[in-house]
């Protein structure tokens, strides 16, 4: 719940820094010189591709949530990989373990998308955060039926 918050609230703020930006862009772009136009332009379009790529990042965690949410409903949430420390994180050690497990089994049914999800959910666990977004954008995609890259 705190990363919905927390995204929220970078929507919130790219927000009102668009609207700062572009009511001084606007006002670069309205001047005679050259170079001041195209730091006016500048300011428009380096900020709307900030605001796409979070945007992405949005469509991603809610994505991941549901897919979450079905095999959580589905009772196939990896419970060898989520034991938790006391501090509240996965335990690596246990995920290292139980990986083996979920790496064979999203080999075995490479067209699944809760067996690369449960991927996904031991390389998280496991503390390899790259390729549990490599593992969890693979399921999103077999899930909405595309052909992964």
């Amino acid at each position: 719940m705190r990363t919905r918050i927390a995204a929220f609230v970078m929507v919130a703020l790219l927000a009102i820094y668009l609207v700062f930006v572009i009511n001084y862009a606007t006002i670069l772009i309205r001047t005679d010189e050259t170079i001041v136009n195209v730091m006016g332009w500048a300011l428009i379009v380096l900020p709307l591709i900030g605001f796409w790529a979070l945007a992405a990042e949005l469509f991603f965690i809610v994505r991941a949530q549901r897919l979450l949410a079905t095999i959580t409903d589905e009772g196939t949430v990896p419970d060898d990989v989520v034991e938790l420390l006391p501090s509240g994180r996965p335990d690596p050690a246990a995920a290292d373990l139980a990986f083996e497990r979920y790496r064979v089994e999203a080999q075995a049914e490479p067209e699944s998308w809760r067996a690369w999800l449960r991927l996904g959910l031991a390389y998280d666990a496991s503390g390899d955060r790259g390729r549990a977004r490599w593992a969890t954008r693979r399921a999103i995609a077999l899930s909405r039926g595309k052909t992964p890259r």
